[in-house]
This record gives C-alpha cells, structure tokens and sequence, in this order.
C-alpha cells in the first residue's frame, strides 16, 4: 500500500528528489491512506463512465419495447412484470459490484506494528520491517523492492498502481483504473456474471418479439421492430465479448490460478526448492534471462500441469467464494464479497513439491556445460 503515492516505507527522504517527505502525513501524525483520491485523474474515470453507459444505453428502447409489445400489443401483464424484474434485478446487481470494484481497495499490504509499540509511532526502521517480513510471512514470502514492502505469496508489485496487491489478478483501466486482487475478485466475476447474464436475456426477449414482429407485421408498430433489432443486436454482441472472458475465469478459479500465474509461465521459477549442486551458473532461484532455450521450454511445458494451488475444483470454487454463515451467502449474491482468508497463505497443492523438484533437477541437467 502507499501513502499518497509514496512508498509505504520511507526512510524520511524521497526516493528521486532526496527532500523530506512531509506529504501524506495527517495532522494527528498518523499516515493517510487516501491514495486512490490523489493519485486518480479524471480520464482514469472515463472507461468506467463508458461501462455505465453502455450498462444504462438499451434501457430506453427496452422500456419501450417491452410496454409496446408485451402491455399494447399481446396485454401479457404478468410477462411485462416478469422481464421488467429481472432486467432491472441484474442491473442492480451489476451496478452492486462494480461500485465494490471501485470503492474497495484490491489488497493492501498492511505491515504488523511490532509488539509492544505505540499507535503514535506508524513508521518501521529497515531492521524491524525486515524482522517482520520473517516472522509474519512463511518461506514463499518475499521482499518488494519497488514499494519496499513485505510481498506475501502470490502478492504482486502493479507498476500502474505503484503498489503490491495480494493475490493481484490483473489491472482493469475499466474499472477506474484499478488492480482486481484478493478483496475485489468475487465482485469482479459477479459483475461479469450479471453482465453476461443481462445481455443474454435482453437478446433473448428482443428476439421473440422480433420473431412475432416478422410473422404479424400488421399487428405490431412499425417502430418496434427497429428497436428489438437493435437490443438484440447489442445483447449478442456484449455476450461474445464478456461471455469468453468470463468462461476464461471460470476456468482460472476452478484451476486455482490467477489472471498472471496463468499468462505468466516463469513465475513458478521463484517457487522452485535450492537446485541441486553440480556444475550450472543458474542463480538459486534462477532467473528467466539467465535460462537457455530448451530450459525455458522446459519451464513452459512445466506450467502446464505444475499448478501449486490446485485443490480439487471444489475447493478451489469454495475458497474464492466460500462462505461460513448464512449472512455471507447473501452478500456473496448481492455483491460478490470478498475472497476466504487472509489473502497471504494459500494451501497447496500436495503434489507441487515435487513437481517442482523435479523441475529443479532438469533445469541443471539441460544446462549447456559450455555455456
């Protein structure tokens, strides 16, 4: 997390111009977090406008549409009331969690005050921050050294953001400007979902009254038609858009994967155990540059059934929208929620270790002995 755009460790200078950071500091001494507010401009919020309005653009001909044809036309009372609840139930529903998309923040990396210290005293020394990262954080934690900021597993460093974020799934420019990680993922696939949704069955009901339309053109007003073409014309067009990406991360959550450790293959080589000894230059962990041809095919051939947090899709759907009380369950309906835990340790999968072992042992056995 930052402060005000500032890393959420300094040491008392800026880091490019070396004078005192008096910035992002509250009267009462305590840091602000008020980042999104100083850092956002306002064409960051013309994507998300966009969606809004592309949200907000078929109401219009819909409303006119289904009181035209449904109440005037066929007086299907009871079918008017039906479409009218459930376009407006998903709407509300979209519009529910892309205002927590927006509002809430992703995932900060908060780091745990040392015992025995005062709520006055914000700030941690080099020593105590690193003494924190060892305790706190198991093996696969590691240091950011962009925000200078403990990076638990599966925590990555946004460069659009400034900041890590846990569980970081990718950055949205859509969704003003904002990273989806461990806090907003759910949101995130319940906001898809309604959208999918919404624009199926706006297609679907412009469709069968366009079919009537076709087979009793005396009987309809010459202007609804032009108007259900239209919707269902854009109801197809937003369902193939979304409709594959969000398929895309079903397959994500129920492989337990995220949007990066997906597109991204050399990740696992920060996971990988101590290489065996022997006769390799390859830095322990080894690093993508340093890596030959065929060890880099190596590495992709290895994410493809190397996936360390794989559970069971059961398990994997139930940690990234499980819930424990009934309460939960209605706020995962209403806006998605957020993901289970703490979002810094994740079960693994138990047979990862010795993929990732073996990978290991390959990776030294291809290196060029003349390289």
């Amino acid at each position: 997390m930052t402060i005000r755009g500032l890393p959420l460790l300094n040491f008392g200078f800026d880091t490019q111009s070396r004078t005192p950071l008096d910035s992002g500091i509250s009267d009462s001494g305590s840091p602000s977090y008020d980042d999104e507010t100083t850092v956002k401009r306002w064409y960051h919020y013309i994507p998300v406008c966009v969606v809004v309005l592309l949200i907000l653009a078929p109401h219009p001909s819909l409303l006119f549409m289904l009181v035209d044809f449904h109440l005037l036309t066929m007086d299907q009372y009871l079918v008017f009331g039906i479409h009218l609840f459930v376009t407006y139930a998903l709407t509300f529903l979209a519009f529910s969690s892309l205002i927590v998309c927006i509002a809430r923040d992703p995932g900060p990396i908060v780091i745990p005050q040392p015992v025995g210290s005062s709520d006055a005293d914000d700030s941690l020394n080099f020593t105590e921050a690193l003494m924190t990262s060892s305790e706190d954080y198991d093996q696969h934690s590691g240091w950011c050294r962009k925000c200078w900021s403990p990076r638990p597993e599966r925590a990555h460093h946004c460069q659009m953001c400034g900041r890590c974020v846990l569980k970081m799934d990718h950055h949205c420019p859509w969704l003003a400007n904002k990273c989806i990680g461990h806090r907003t993922y759910p949101a995130f696939i319940h906001f898809l979902t309604c959208i999918t949704l919404l624009a199926l069955y706006i297609a679907v009901v412009s469709i069968f009254a366009l079919k009537y339309a076709f087979t009793n053109p005396l009987g309809v007003n010459e202007v609804t038609p032009m108007h259900e073409l239209g919707l269902a014309f854009a109801g197809i067009v937003i369902s193939l858009v979304i409709g594959p990406f969000l398929l895309y991360h079903f397959y994500l959550i129920s492989t337990n994967q995220t949007t990066l450790e997906n597109v991204t293959p050399f990740m696992i080589l920060r996971d990988l155990p101590p290489l065996p000894h022997g006769n390799h230059f390859l830095s322990d962990p080894p690093l993508e540059a340093e890596l030959s041809s065929a060890q880099r095919r190596l590495v992709k051939d290895a994410h493809g059934y190397i996936r360390l947090y794989d559970l069971g899709w059961r398990k994997n759907w139930f940690q990234n929208f499980g819930w424990v009380h009934k309460k939960t369950l209605l706020f995962r309906l209403f806006f998605g929620g957020s993901s289970m835990g703490d979002g810094k340790h994740f079960p693994r999968n138990p047979k990862s270790d010795e993929l990732l072992a073996r990978l290991a042992k390959e990776l030294v056995n291809s290196e060029d002995p003349h390289s």
